[in-house]
C-alpha cells in the first residue's frame, strides 16, 4: 500500500502540482441572475471594474450602490436603478438604459439579477 501512494504522489508531483480550483458552482438563484444579466444587462454594462462598455461597470456595486443615494441601500438602488432607470444616472453617463426592462423581467427574473449583480467583486 505504502508503494501505491508513493506512486500516486509521484505521478501528481509530475502533473505540474497544484492545480486551480475550478470556480465555484452557483446558487441557483445566482445563475438565473447570470443568465438574465448575459441577455439583458452585459450588452451594456460591464462586470469587470476597469471596462466600460456604455454603461458604468457593476462591478462592486453591492459596495458603490450603498453609498450614492441616501436613504437606499445596495440592494435598494439596484432595483430602482432597473425599475427607475432615469432617477439614479451616474456621472459621466447618457440616459441610455432600456425604460421598460423593469416590464420585460418577471419578478423572478428581477430578483435573481438584482442578488447577482450584488455578489460582483
Amino acid at each position: 500500500m505504502p508503494v501505491i501512494v508513493g506512486l500516486l504522489l509521484a505521478l501528481l508531483a509530475g502533473c505540474g502540482g497544484a492545480a486551480e480550483p475550478p470556480p465555484p458552482t452557483l446558487a441557483p438563484q445566482l445563475a438565473a441572475g447570470q443568465r438574465v444579466f448575459v441577455t439583458h444587462c452585459g450588452a451594456c454594462h460591464s462586470t469587470s471594474a476597469d471596462t466600460v462598455i456604455v454603461g458604468p461597470s457593476l462591478a462592486g456595486i453591492a459596495t458603490r450602490g450603498g453609498q450614492r443615494i441616501d436613504g437606499l441601500d445596495a440592494r435598494a438602488y439596484v432595483y430602482s436603478s432597473v425599475l427607475q432607470p432615469s432617477d439614479h444616472l451616474v456621472e459621466g453617463f447618457d440616459d441610455l438604459m432600456p425604460q421598460d426592462l423593469a416590464k420585460k423581467l418577471t419578478g423572478e427574473e428581477l430578483d435573481a439579477v438584482v442578488a447577482y449583480v450584488l455578489t460582483l467583486q
